[in-house]
C-alpha cells in the first residue's frame, strides 16, 4: 500500500508556529456561516419578549387578553406560566469577609413579583410569524406601581437607597476581602510615600456583531428539548439548563450551536428567553423562535465592568513596592448572572499583583444590586482592571516622588531568578522576563525619539503623551477537557472537543496541533464542538484557555492513537507490537523500512473486516484532560496620543506592544486576537460608557448614543514577541485572547495622563471631559 502521509510535519507550513490563514474564513466571507437567526426550522413560531419599560416598580398585573386576540397569536405567557422552572443565580461559592456565604438571589424566567431595570422580561408573546408577535407584545399592559430607582453601586449601598429585596440588606449580596488587612494597614502606616487613586471602571455595552438568538425544539415521543443557540460551550450550557432551569436528566437537553458571531463572555450562560421558548415549544408542540434586535440587546444582554475603586500603593524610601489596596463598590445589576461575582473579587485579587513582587495585597469589594441590567463577564472580567489600577498607580507615585516610570517598573519587577515565584493572590509563576520585555517594548516604540515628537506636536499647538501598560494575568484555569480523535470513513479526522469558537478560529490552531503530533494531512482535521451530544466534558471558552485545555486534551488523545496504532501496525505489519515505533505520521517496524502511514493504517482497519480481539479495530479515540494550573501571559504596550486642547479630541498617533504568550501555535491567529482586545480597551478607554437617567432609563440604548471604535480611531499597531514557554500544560501556551484590553487599558490613559501633565480623569477620555481637565 503507498504511504499517503506526509514528511516530518515540523517543517510544513502547518506546524505549530506557522502563520496558518483561518480555515473558516472563506467559508464565512462567502456568506455561507450558519449562525443561529440563519436556522429555519419546519413549522417554527416566533416568539417576542414583552419588557418592562420601568426600572423598579411593583408588578399589579399583566393583560394579555388583547393580545391573545390578535391574528396569528398561538399563546401569551407570564410568569405564572412558569413557575414549574428553576431560577438562574451565581454559581460562585463566595463567601463575605465574616465568613457566611453571599447572598443569592434567584431568578426566575419572568419577573413576577417586581420589575428590576429597563428591560425586564415580564411577558413573552408567541405568533405564526415575528410581525404578529411584535404587533401582539405591543398590546400586552402592564400595570406596575412605579418605585424609585438607583443605578449607581455605592449609592445602592448608601442608608436610605431604595432596596431591591427584603432578603439583602442595603442592596450588598457580597462583602468581600481578600488579604490581611492588618499586615497591609501596617505596611502603609510604615511607607514613605502612599499614592490613592480613585479610579471609575466605566459600564460597557458587549455589543456582539451577532445579536443573540435561540430556537426552541421539544420531542414528546422522546421527552427531550433542543436549543439551537449561541454560546460559549454547549456542555456547561446544557448541564445548566437540564439541571437548573428544566429540572430534567441532562440527556433529555441537547445544546446546537454552529457559528457565533462574537461573545466576550455575554453569552457564555443561560437567559431567560431560553426558558420562556423551550417551554412554549412544549406547550404548543411545535418549534419557536426568538432573535433580538439590536436595542433589545443594549437592554437585555449582560454588560461588562462596572466599579468604583479607591487604589492605594504603598512604597518604602527606595521606591519598593509594599503593598497595594483595592477598595471597590462592583455593580451587579438587578440580578446575579453566573459569574457577576467574580471580577471585582477573585479576579480583581489574581491581577493587581500584575508582574511587579509587591509583599502585601488587600481586596475589599462590595458587590450591589441596583436597577440597572445585569453585569456578567467582558473580554478579560477583571484583569485589565486590575493591571490598569496598579499602571496607573505606579505612573502616578513614579511623577509624584519624582521617579523615572520605567525605573520604578524595574526596581519591583520579578526577577527571572525568582521563579516559580509564589504571589501574595496564591498563583504560582512559572516563567518570564519582565524588565528585558519592557526594554524590547521600548525599543519597538522608539521611546527615546518621544521628546522630538513631542516638540513637533507642540509646533502645531497640540499636545503629546506616552503611556505604557506592563501587564500580567492570570487566565482561568482549565477545567476537564474533552479529548476525541475519530478517523472516518471519508477518510478525514474529526476533533471532538469541549471549547467553544465564536470569532476566535480554533479550527486551524487546533489542527495544527493534531498534525504536527500524528502527521495527519492539515486538510483533512475537522473540528466538532457545537453539540452536547458529542460532549462527556468540556469546559467551554473563556478565561484565555482553549488552547491550553483542548490543546492538551488533543495530545493526551493523540497518545492513544498511536498506542493502538502500534498494536493495529503489529498486525498488518506482520511483528510485534513492541517493535512498532511512530514518527512523522509513520508506524514502522524498528530498523527496517517497512512502515505504513497513519492514514492508510486507518483505512486498512476499516476494510479488512473482523480481527483479533487483541487488535483496535480503528484508531479512534476519546479521553478527558484533566485541568492544568492556570497560565500567566504577560506584556508591555506603549502608546502615544495627540490632543487638540481646542476640542479635547484625542488621537492615538502610535502603538506598539510586546507580549509574552509562551508557545504560539499560530502566529498569524495570535497577532489578530491582539489587535482585537487592544481595540476593545481603546472603546472602553475613549469612547464608550453606560449611562442611565436617575429614574434609571437607559440613556445611551442604540448606536446614537453610545461610541464604539471606528478604523479611523486607530492606529497601525505594532506587534512583537518575547516567548517564555509556559511550564504547566503541553502545549506551552499562555494564552492570549483577554490579553490585549490588559495592556491597552493603561498604555492609553497613561498616555493621556501624561499628555495631562499627570492629571487623572476616568475612562471614557471623551473630547468634553479632556478639554474640561485641560482648561480647568
Amino acid at each position: 500500500m503507498p504511504d499517503t502521509n506526509p514528511a516530518d510535519p515540523t517543517m510544513l507550513k502547518f506546524g505549530i508556529g506557522q502563520p496558518v490563514p483561518r480555515q473558516e474564513d472563506p467559508i464565512l466571507l462567502q456568506g455561507q456561516g450558519r449562525y443561529t437567526d440563519d436556522i429555519a426550522v419546519a413549522g417554527q413560531a416566533w416568539c417576542v419578549m414583552v419588557r418592562s419599560p420601568y426600572a423598579h416598580g411593583v408588578i399589579r398585573g399583566i393583560g394579555t387578553d388583547a393580545a391573545r386576540a390578535m391574528p396569528g397569536v398561538l399563546g401569551v405567557y407570564t410568569a405564572a406560566d412558569m413557575a414549574e422552572y428553576g431560577p438562574m443565580r451565581s454559581v460562585l461559592p463566595l463567601k463575605n469577609k465574616d465568613g457566611s456565604p453571599l447572598i443569592n438571589i434567584d431568578r426566575g424566567p419572568l419577573a413576577a413579583d417586581r420589575v428590576r431595570f429597563v428591560g425586564d422580561p415580564v411577558a413573552f408573546v408567541v405568533a405564526e410569524t415575528k410581525a404578529q408577535a411584535k404587533d401582539a407584545a405591543e398590546a400586552v399592559e402592564m400595570d406596575i406601581d412605579m418605585l424609585p430607582a438607583v443605578t449607581e453601586a455605592s449609592a445602592a449601598a448608601a442608608p436610605g437607597a431604595p432596596q431591591l429585596y427584603d432578603h439583602v440588606p442595603g442592596n450588598v449580596v457580597l462583602d468581600f476581602r481578600y488579604g490581611d488587612p492588618a499586615k497591609v494597614e501596617d505596611a502603609f502606616a510604615k511607607a514613605a510615600h502612599v499614592t490613592t487613586l480613585s479610579i471609575r471602571n466605566n459600564r460597557i455595552v458587549v455589543c456582539a456583531m451577532e445579536p443573540r438568538s435561540a430556537i426552541g425544539e421539544w420531542d414528546a415521543a422522546e421527552g427531550r428539548y433542543t436549543l439551537r443557540v449561541g454560546s460559549q460551550g454547549v456542555f456547561g450550557l446544557r448541564n445548566q439548563m437540564a439541571n437548573d432551569i428544566l429540572k430534567v436528566p441532562v440527556e433529555k437537553v441537547r445544546i446546537l450551536t454552529g457559528n457565533v458571531g462574537g461573545s466576550f463572555g455575554m453569552k457564555a450562560s443561560a437567559y431567560p428567553e431560553y426558558t420562556c421558548i423551550l417551554h412554549a415549544a412544549k406547550m404548543l408542540g411545535r418549534p419557536v423562535k426568538w432573535t433580538d434586535e439590536r436595542t433589545g440587546a443594549f437592554l437585555s444582554d449582560c454588560h461588562g465592568r462596572d466599579h468604583e475603586t479607591v487604589a492605594s500603593l504603598a512604597l518604602d524610601p527606595e521606591g519598593r513596592f509594599l503593598a497595594v489596596k483595592i477598595v471597590s463598590f462592583g455593580n451587579m445589576g438587578a440580578y446575579l448572572s453566573t459569574v457577576g461575582n467574580l471580577m471585582g473579587t477573585g479576579n480583581f485579587s489574581k491581577n493587581i499583583q500584575s508582574n511587579y513582587a509587591t509583599p502585601l495585597l488587600l481586596v475589599e469589594t462590595k458587590n450591589v444590586v441596583t436597577n440597572t441590567t445585569p453585569v456578567s463577564a467582558y473580554r478579560g472580567a477583571g484583569r485589565p482592571e486590575g493591571n490598569y489600577f496598579m499602571e496607573r498607580l505606579i505612573e502616578t507615585a513614579a511623577r509624584e516622588t519624582g521617579r523615572d516610570p520605567i525605573a520604578l517598573r524595574k526596581l519591583n519587577h520579578i526577577r527571572s531568578e525568582q521563579f516559580p515565584f509564589s504571589a501574595p493572590s496564591g498563583s504560582v509563576y512559572d516563567s518570564g522576563d519582565f524588565s528585558a520585555l519592557l526594554d524590547k517594548a521600548l525599543e519597538a516604540a522608539d521611546w527615546n525619539g518621544f521628546e522630538a515628537r513631542k516638540a513637533e506636536s507642540a509646533a502645531r499647538g497640540m499636545l503629546r503623551g506616552r503611556g505604557i501598560g506592563n501587564f500580567l494575568e492570570c487566565t482561568a484555569p482549565p477545567m476537564k477537557e474533552q479529548g476525541e480523535l475519530v478517523f472516518e470513513a471519508d477518510g478525514t479526522v474529526t476533533i471532538v472537543t469541549g471549547t467553544l469558537d465564536y470569532g476566535q478560529g480554533h479550527w486551524t490552531p487546533f489542527a495544527q496541533v493534531l498534525h504536527q503530533k500524528l502527521g495527519v494531512p492539515f486538510e483533512k482535521i475537522r473540528l466538532v464542538q457545537g453539540d452536547s451530544d458529542r460532549l462527556v466534558a468540556g469546559g467551554g471558552t473563556g478565561g484565555s484557555k482553549s488552547l491550553m485545555a483542548s490543546g492538551a486534551a488533543i495530545l493526551q488523545a493523540a497518545d492513544i492513537v498511536i498506542e493502538k496504532g502500534r498494536k493495529a501496525a503489529g498486525y498488518v505489519l506482520e511483528a510485534a507490537a513492541e517493535d512498532i515505533e511512530f514518527a512523522n505520521g509513520r508506524f514502522a517496524i524498528a530498523g527496517t523500512d517497512r512502515a505504513i502511514g497513519i492514514m492508510d493504517l486507518a483505512a486498512k482497519l476499516r476494510a479488512i473486516g473482523p480481527l483479533p480481539q487483541d487488535v483496535p479495530n480503528d484508531l479512534d479515540a476519546r479521553t478527558v484532560f484533566d485541568q492544568a494550573p492556570m497560565a500567566f501571559p504577560n506584556g508591555c504596550h506603549v502608546c502615544e496620543v495627540e490632543i487638540d486642547p481646542d476640542t479635547g479630541h484625542v488621537k492615538i498617533d502610535r502603538y506598539v506592544s510586546v507580549n509574552d504568550f509562551g508557545v504560539i501555535v499560530n502566529p498569524l491567529l495570535v497577532e489578530g486576537q491582539a489587535h482585537g482586545g487592544i481595540v476593545q480597551g481603546i472603546g472602553q478607554a475613549l469612547l464608550e460608557h453606560v449611562a442611565y437617567s436617575e429614574d434609571g432609563q437607559l440613556l445611551t440604548g442604540s448606536y446614537m448614543d453610545y461610541g464604539l471604535p471606528r478604523a479611523d480611531d486607530l492606529p497601525s499597531f505594532g506587534f512583537e514577541s518575547a516567548p517564555s514557554p509556559c511550564l504547566t500544560n503541553p502545549i506551552g501556551a499562555k494564552g492570549c485572547g483577554e490579553a490585549g484590553c490588559a495592556g491597552s487599558l493603561p498604555a492609553v490613559m497613561n498616555a493621556i495622563s501624561d499628555a495631562l501633565g499627570g492629571q487623572h480623569i476616568d475612562m471614557p477620555a471623551t473630547p468634553e471631559r479632556v478639554w474640561a481637565a485641560i482648561h480647568g
